[in-house]
């Protein structure tokens, strides 16, 4: 299939697709004799494990080395769920973090509507 029908079944632009294509996320397409780039069904399965990957926050980098492993024949489940632990473990520091703030908001704002709106 042609780099349109990839993008449509995909959801991502040709210019994404030529983008991964480009950095190694994505091997090289089969050039046509009129240099059109053909792809296997297997591009779009790759394409939508990237675009699922980057939505769950992993990196192009952290994503292109599980792609690359999976590429050599190798398991990737060990390394793919220990990314996913981490970025977790991120996301619940920021949420403690973003919990201090809102509770530090929420103070001021107590504060604030307390005053004497000429002291304000």
């Amino acid at each position: 299939m042609k780099i349109g029908e990839v993008a449509r079944k995909t959801g991502l632009t040709t210019k994404t697709i030529r983008y991964y294509e480009g950095i190694g996320v994505l091997p090289e397409a089969q050039r046509l004799p009129n240099g059109y780039r053909e792809y296997e069904r297997s591009t779009i399965d790759r394409l939508e494990f990237v675009r699922d990957a980057q939505a769950a926050g992993l990196s192009l980098t952290e994503i292109q080395l599980i792609l690359e492993l999976r590429d050599e024949g190798e398991t990737t489940c060990g390394h793919t769920i220990a990314l996913l632990e981490h970025h977790l473990a991120d996301i619940d520091r920021q949420l403690i973090e973003l919990g201090r703030t809102r509770s530090q908001l929420y103070k001021m704002i107590t504060r604030a509507r307390d005053l004497d709106p000429t002291d304000c």
